[in-house]
């Protein structure tokens, strides 16, 4: 949590900055109406999501006990389909006229989907609770920005040297290059994608947009629209799910667009390197691991040059 509060507070600092001169440079005051700030942007999204989902089960609870849920028969084709199409079939052609037969008969399947459902929701509110104190903690290290920037530069210098300050800047633009190729990329695709889900009435859009938004993190965003297509494809007219399909494609090429704009801006290390360490780190470490293996490997990779030049200027040596 304080690896997360520190984080946060050096991706929020240029804002933090903004709002303090507009407040007339009251530090305590800022850091309090920013963490505010933070938290209702938290909050709302969550509340959202939460109404959204509850909303959901609810419908489908009442369709289920009154007997009016209703699923479309699968299209013909679906059968023709390699290795699942049978199968897939057979499935939802069940499904379409005895729902509750079609259940029973994936009860084992559903048992572990289930407690695999309750352990993710678990760990998701520990992780929301956990992200509530980091914002707080980072409203602590805002409030108390300047000895913390003096902090830091002293520890910089200790470690690089003469070099630390050099350092020193090259972290805290590496944890807003991600926050904002990362995270933010992640967060305008899933926003995008919500929209097009809300447009066809996909059941579930809240929680869809929530998975397309973990897995645009992941680098796997795209891969979570293919459902989505096929449902609509399968549910709704041609001329909708075809004007679907072209909006699902405009979010997944989004990425294309976005990053190279934002992911290493005011890096001086190429964005590969970048890319790579937050990766990385994400599959070593978690969300955290976004920054941290992204400015280990950003400076680290700025090691190795300044090694490389200074090996070079030394010249070869004599036998």
């Amino acid at each position: 949590m304080v690896a997360w509060g520190l984080t946060i507070a050096i991706a929020g600092y240029p804002g933090f900055r903004w709002l303090r001169k507009l407040l007339g440079g009251r530090d305590r005051f800022t850091a309090v109406l920013f963490t505010v700030l933070l938290l209702i942007v938290l909050i709302v999204p969550i509340a959202l999501l939460a109404q959204t989902l509850i909303g959901g089960f609810q419908a489908l609870a009442v369709r289920l006990h009154d007997g009016t849920l209703r699923i479309p028969p699968p299209p013909a084709n679906i059968a023709t389909w390699p290795i699942i199409g049978k199968r897939l079939s057979e499935l939802w052609g069940l499904a379409s006229t005895n729902f509750a037969a079609a259940l029973q008969s994936l009860a084992p399947q559903l048992r572990g989907v289930a407690a695999g459902l309750l352990a993710a929701s678990a760990a998701v509110g520990i992780g929301v609770l956990q992200f509530f104190v980091s914002i707080v903690v980072a409203g602590f290290l805002l409030a108390n920005s300047s000895q913390g920037a003096n902090l830091s530069r002293k520890i910089a210098l200790h470690f690089f040297g003469s070099k630390g300050g050099q350092f020193e800047a090259l972290a805290e633009a590496t944890i807003r290059s991600v926050t904002t190729g990362i995270l933010g990329v992640a967060l305008i695709q899933s926003l995008f994608a919500g929209l097009g889900f809300l447009a066809v009435r996909l059941p579930g859009a809240g929680l869809w947009a929530l998975v397309f938004l973990i897995a645009a993190v992941l680098q796997v965003g795209p891969l979570t629209l293919i459902p989505a297509v096929i449902y609509v494809f399968a549910t709704t007219g041609t001329a909708k799910a075809v004007v679907f399909l072209i909006w699902c494609i405009f979010v997944a090429l989004m990425d294309n667009v976005l990053k190279p704009l934002l992911l290493g801006r005011g890096v001086p290390v190429p964005i590969l390197v970048v890319f790579l360490g937050a990766i990385g780190g994400f599959m070593a470490m978690g969300i955290i691991g976004l920054f941290v293996g992204a400015v280990v490997l950003s400076v680290g990779y700025t090691l190795f040059l300044a090694w490389l030049d200074n090996d070079i200027a030394a010249g070869p040596t004599a036998p």
